[in-house]
């Protein structure tokens, strides 16, 4: 049994949008690629650390423990061996308490990429491939989400190029999620349930090749 290790936040905890309910595990894109990877004939394991309004390495002034980088090496530790870990964050960094730009939160996409190669993993056991998903673009959000994400839209011009070339950098795998699917009309920050499904289907094939 091959595991993977999703490292995410709340467009992939399967939070549905306007609401504070969540999708269930076989509507959430990391289900929904296991799913596909079990069609394969893959021996897989999807394990979800997805935390609403996780940023990559800054702090939520308002709740605990939204910086990505705190206890990431200890995540890779504990869920050892890994075949593959998934990074797809960089959403919340645009929230309106972070000035950052595409550049800024690539770079913090470079840091935990570095802290998932330094995890101290126990002797013989391997050091992960990574795969970097860039989210689909958010767009100008709407209801609960309008003030939170006011002006994010503009800051995140450029992410999914900013982070390819991270990744390439890095001799990281990458995805962009943008690519094959939105963020959803009813608050332009989240996934829908069809969403998750269209991304899950379709990463499955590049997971698949790694394996």
């Amino acid at each position: 049994m091959q595991q993977i290790l999703v490292y995410a936040d709340s467009l992939s905890w399967g939070i549905v949008p306007g609401t504070r309910h969540r999708l269930p595990f076989e509507q959430r894109w990391p289900g929904v690629m296991e799913h596909a990877l079990l069609a394969m004939e893959q021996r897989v394991r999807v394990i979800e650390d997805c935390l609403n309004g996780r940023r990559t390495v800054w702090e939520d002034p308002f709740k605990p423990g939204r910086n990505g980088l705190l206890g990431l090496e200890q995540r890779i530790e504990v869920n050892s061996p890994l075949a593959l870990v998934m990074l797809m964050l960089g959403t919340n960094d645009f929230q309106a308490t972070h000035d950052n730009n595409a550049a800024l939160v690539a770079q913090g996409i470079r840091a935990l990429i570095l802290a998932i190669r330094r995890a101290p993993i126990e002797p013989g056991m391997p050091r992960p491939p990574i795969m970097v998903v860039a989210p689909p673009p958010v767009r100008t959000a709407k209801g609960t989400m309008a003030e939170k994400f006011a002006g994010a839209e503009r800051r995140a011009v450029g992410l999914a190029a900013a982070i390819e070339t991270v990744a390439g950098e890095q001799a990281c795998s990458y995805f962009d999620a943008g690519t094959v699917t939105g963020t959803s009309d009813v608050d332009g920050v989240h996934l829908d349930a069809e969403q998750h499904r269209v991304l899950g289907e379709a990463l499955a094939p590049s997971v698949n090749a790694l394996l």
